[in-house]
Parts: structure tokens; C-alpha cells; sequence
């Protein structure tokens, strides 16, 4: 190994959950290195096209309200550092037909954990943003205290911190493979070189399949697209209309409203076209679905909102078979902490996950309310390292 770098740590992957905990990491006086195959931010993976929703009533368990409030307090915390305006109180309003998702589910979590939030009917809803269009047996959550965050300037933040902690950041490189070293640790094998660690972890992305057979996860990638459109500001800009998802059997999606006169940016959360690392990733505009599925949910929920198409914009989901985070060791390489499968709701935890990963890390303990994240809910498609 004459001649390699060596590291306490290696974060494969620096994009919203790397850069946070290469921060984290780096802020716990350990040497660490983190490679991305792209500059970021970058528009190459999931976190592009800022904003992102911050929500605290979570569904799936009383761990995920309290790692939205951990994520919270960090994301506070990081503003006060930088000086810089990550995160908008603007309020979230989901919107569901009760036939098909209720959201009674989530209010004793969000009780036990003191999270305030409002069960709004539709009458409510349309009287305080006449905006909406909510057909009258719809139901509404709304959280007062929730709001988006801007994403890109939120990575950002994180990767001039972790510097300023004295990480290492190579960017532009592709990693090719990780490999147990004789007499313990690990070597990452890259586009420029090979380095050296004591621990790595690996937050791909959508880019997991093209760390195979090195590491390789029960995650699939899927295009996906959002666009911003005219709207009434009147009704649908920021400080009127606030942060929302809604959804029925037409579909689920998530939308912001029209920051600085950028227009109301809306996405769909379901359907989706599959895409894998080595394949031609095709931009917004490609597939008549691409604005089509945003008007016509625009028009039915939101109409003043349904103007000209101002931007589009494709990125990748990346989501494990039953949407819920994958944060577990690797089963055969030690030292190796994997993290996947947050597409959709992820980014907003980023801020925890990188925390809690930089805490197993250091500790080699896994913190509590990662382990329903764990492989072992999906004992047919592990993790697997070269034979």
C-alpha cells in the first residue's frame, strides 16, 4: 500500500446525506476523504431543483417524527454557522382523499413529540387559500411549523463546512470498487487512484448499481420530473400559498409555491420512468407525461396555478422496495456503513442521517432509530461485496 492515502473514513457519494456526514465526520476530528463522481451540488443526482419540503407529522413510525425534528434543530444550527437562509417557515398543507390515504395515523406520533399541527375539511382549506380546489369529502393536514428548504444552497453549506473542518473532497471521480485490505481496513478503488481507510460510508444515490458487485442494494433509480409554472401570485406565491402535497386516485404530488416569481413548482411523487447508471438520461420535455401529468393535476387542484410552463427540470429517484430508507452495515465488508433508498422524502432528513451515520461510525454503534432502516427486512436482496 506504499504510496496510498490513508483515511480514517471515506464517504463514497457527496451529495445531500454524504456532505452531511462528511461535516459531522470531519467535525469529529476524524481524517476524512469524500469522492463524488460530480462537482457538487450538481445536477447529476437527487438534489437539484431546490426546493425541498421539511415536514414534521410523519408517517412510518415515531422515529421518523423525531429524526424530522433532530433534522430541524441541525438544519437551524447550520444557518447559524454560515449565516445564510436555508430554510422557509412557510407551512405545509397536505391534502388527501381520506378514501385513499387518511392521515389519523401519524397524530399520536406527533402528540407524543409535541409537534402542533391542524385536521382542516375543505370548506377550511379553500376559505384560507382560495387558491385551492378541494373536492368536499377531501381532508387536510396542515403544520404551521413546517416549510421547505433550499436545497442546493443546503449542500452547499454542508461541503463548505466540512472543508473548513478539514475533510478532503475529490470531485469528478468515479469509484470503481471497495475492497477488504489485508490486515483490516479498506481500500476504494477509483478513476484516479486508489485510496486507503479505516471505515467508509456509501451514500450513492441513484448511482448505486454502478458500485456493483462491490456493494450492491435493493434500490432501483427512477427518472422523474418537475416544472414550474405561471401562476396568480396573488394566490400562489410565497407568504400566500404554502408548501403542499396532495393526492387521490389520479395520483400523489408535492409542490412550493412561486418563490421570487419563479412560479408554483410541482412534482409527482408516484409513477416514474426506470433508468440505471450507463443509460442516456433523457431531459424534461421527452415524454408528453412530463408536463401533462403536472398541468392536468394543476388544473384540478390548484387552477390559477396552471399557466405557462415557465421551467422543467429531470432528476432521479432512488427507492428501495417499500420506499423506506436502507441505513445498515455492510454484511461482509466491516467498517462499511451503507445509505439508500431516500428519494422522495429524503433530503429533508439529511441533515440527521448524516449525523447518526458519522455517530455509528465513530462508535460503532448504531443509533436507535436507525435500526428499522436495517438490510434484514429484505433477506432475499443483501448487500454483497466482491467474492
Amino acid at each position: 500500500m506504499s504510496g496510498v492515502r490513508v483515511y480514517d473514513v471515506i464517504v463514497v457519494g457527496a451529495g445531500s446525506m454524504g456532505m452531511s456526514a462528511g461535516y459531522h465526520l470531519a467535525a469529529r476530528g476524524l481524517k476524512t476523504l469524500l469522492i463524488d463522481a460530480f462537482d457538487p451540488p450538481h445536477t447529476g443526482g437527487s438534489h437539484h431543483g431546490e426546493p425541498r419540503l421539511i415536514r414534521h407529522v410523519y408517517h412510518g413510525g415515531p422515529h421518523y417524527v423525531r429524526l424530522a425534528l433532530r433534522s430541524d434543530a441541525l438544519w437551524r444550527e447550520l444557518e447559524d454557522r454560515t449565516g445564510e437562509r436555508l430554510l422557509e417557515r412557510s407551512g405545509v398543507l397536505n391534502v388527501s382523499d381520506p378514501d385513499a390515504y387518511a392521515y389519523d395515523g401519524r397524530f399520536a406520533d406527533a402528540d407524543r413529540e409535541g409537534v402542533r399541527y391542524e385536521s382542516l375539511d375543505a370548506p377550511e382549506i379553500t376559505r384560507r387559500w382560495p387558491g385551492w380546489n378541494v373536492p368536499a369529502h377531501y381532508r387536510g393536514l396542515y403544520e404551521p411549523d413546517a416549510g421547505y428548504l433550499y436545497s442546493e444552497r443546503c449542500v452547499a453549506a454542508y461541503r463548505r463546512e466540512a472543508l473548513t473542518a478539514g475533510a478532503e473532497l475529490l470531485t469528478e471521480t468515479a469509484v470503481l470498487g471497495i475492497e477488504a485490505r489485508r490486515g483490516g481496513g479498506l481500500t476504494v478503488k477509483t478513476s484516479r487512484g486508489e485510496f486507503a481507510a479505516g471505515k467508509a460510508i456509501v451514500t450513492a444515490g441513484a448511482w448505486f448499481k454502478s458500485l456493483e458487485p462491490s456493494v450492491k442494494l435493493p434500490v432501483r433509480a427512477v427518472r422523474k420530473v418537475v416544472g414550474w409554472f405561471e401562476a396568480d401570485e396573488r394566490f400562489y406565491g410565497a407568504g400566500h400559498l404554502p408548501g403542499f402535497t396532495f393526492g387521490g386516485p389520479s395520483g400523489g404530488y408535492y409542490g412550493f409555491p412561486s418563490i421570487g416569481g419563479a412560479g408554483v413548482k410541482i412534482g409527482r411523487h408516484d409513477g416514474g420512468r426506470p433508468w440505471q447508471p450507463g443509460e442516456r438520461f433523457e431531459p424534461f420535455g421527452a415524454y408528453p407525461e412530463d408536463e401533462a401529468d403536472l398541468r392536468t393535476a394543476l388544473r384540478e387542484f390548484l387552477p390559477g396555478a396552471e399557466g405557462r410552463l415557465i421551467h422543467g427540470a429531470a432528476c432521479k429517484y432512488e427507492l428501495s422496495p417499500d420506499d423506506q430508507f436502507i441505513i445498515d452495515a455492510h454484511p461482509e465488508l466491516p467498517g462499511v456503513l451503507l445509505a439508500g433508498g431516500f428519494s422522495g422524502h429524503g433530503f429533508k432528513f439529511a441533515s440527521a442521517n448524516g449525523e447518526a451515520l458519522a455517530e455509528w461510525t465513530e462508535s460503532g454503534i448504531p443509533p436507535q432509530d436507525l435500526l428499522p432502516f436495517s438490510l434484514s427486512r429484505f433477506p432475499s436482496a443483501t448487500a454483497v461485496s466482491t467474492p
